[in-house]
């Protein structure tokens, strides 16, 4: 016979079970983290990727939810920074009810969260990271909806080459994961175009003066200067390239789309080219209306990075909608499209992975023309 003492200890101790490492299951609301820079220099960026988020969650929930359950997304800034995303990272990891994450967005801050996730049995997929070396880290537990910086590099390479003309080079990139995987993409796919690199300089995060290393780079006589870093030094370095006399020209990868390196660089910002995986003005009639929205509820054009968030939720919400709101289930299951046929079919086409969890992605090309982003002329 069991005490009544007895009884009430083993239906509060079941409870608890239920509410703990099963409460995802028991759960009102499905919680998704979201890491991202929301304040510090990047805060643009963790601003692009909210949006797209949260655009689609409105769609998501405005339907009902999944399978009859709301989504939350729990949002942890990480500054851009591998300290703060280790944190954020744990953080996320100890949350039982938090079942994946969307995140992180710099690569540096991917690398320092993914160990922690992947012990946890925590899933991730990034709208953004684009250094190669991430999807081997992950083991199984990463994903991303963007390309690499290797495919990244070559593409660049090639389009100032046969495009825009050049023959000599010369490069500034930031001492990050992501400025020095993409500087050296560039740089082994400049030799096989013929380009020459005539010059390349390293900075840290947060450089203001770039003048010292301007004049050394002129010294080599480029036609051009490929910025691999993001968006706020790369304002910087436009501005003061051309105050110091250089006239050729300025290009960057996917790290330079945000409206305000432009709003930093002036008008050196002008002729600037950058790499995308999505241009909303070259989108299919099919996404026009979300694209549409966006601008409506954002009032400005989509950007890549809101682009890929809004898909990174859908494919989420694909995935619990199919096998429910488990940690190792969902991960299975973003593992599941593994080809073309097994596709996630969203806003910035047909996403799948390979066994890194890395997927391929077209790049396309954009210019800044009277003070605005326009889609620039394509390679085919």
């Amino acid at each position: 016979m069991i005490s009544k003492r007895g009884f009430l200890f083993a239906i509060v101790a079941a409870l608890g079970l239920m509410l703990g490492l099963g409460g995802v299951a028991m759960a009102d609301t499905i919680k998704i983290g979201l890491a991202a820079p929301f304040t510090g220099d990047a805060a643009a960026y963790g601003d692009n990727i909210k949006a797209g988020v949260m655009l689609k969650l409105e769609e998501i929930n405005g339907a009902g939810g999944i399978n009859g359950k709301k989504v939350e997304i729990v949002d942890g800034d990480d500054l851009c920074a591998p300290k703060e995303a280790g944190t954020v990272g744990s953080k996320f990891a100890s949350d039982k009810s938090i079942v994946a994450v969307i995140g992180h967005v710099c690569s540096s801050a991917t690398l320092a969260a993914l160990p922690i996730y992947r012990k946890a049995g925590l899933v991730s997929i990034s709208a953004t990271s684009t250094n190669p070396t991430i999807g081997k880290v992950g083991k199984g537990w990463f994903f991303r909806n963007c390309y690499l910086d290797t495919y990244q590099g070559e593409f660049l390479a090639a389009y100032v080459s046969k495009i825009l003309g050049l023959k000599k080079v010369a490069v500034f990139y930031e001492n990050n994961d992501y400025g020095i995987g993409l500087k050296d993409a560039f740089a082994a796919a400049a030799k096989k175009e013929g380009l020459e690199v005539v010059g390349a300089e390293g900075y840290m995060k947060g450089t203001t003066d770039f003048k010292p290393q301007i004049t050394k780079l002129k010294s080599g006589s480029p036609d051009g200067i490929f910025i691999s870093g993001y968006y706020q030094e790369a304002g910087l370095i436009a501005g003061q390239s051309r105050q110091a006399g250089f006239e050729g020209a300025l290009f960057g990868a996917d790290g330079l789309d945000n409206e305000d390196f432009i709003k930093v660089g002036g008008k050196a910002a002008n002729g600037a080219y950058c790499t995308v995986p999505f241009l909303a003005a070259t989108a299919p009639e099919s996404a026009k209306k979300i694209i549409d929205k966006f601008k409506e509820v954002a009032g400005r054009d989509m950007d890549w990075m809101s682009a890929n968030a809004y898909d990174c939720l859908g494919i989420l919400a694909e995935v619990i909608a199919k096998v429910g709101p488990d940690r190792q289930k969902i991960r299975d299951g973003l593992a599941a499209y593994n080809s073309p046929e097994k596709a996630y079919n969203g806003l910035t086409g047909a996403t799948f992975f390979d066994e890194n969890g890395d997927c391929a992605k077209a790049a396309a090309v954009k210019t800044v023309k009277d003070g605005k982003f326009v889609p620039a002329k394509q390679m085919k």
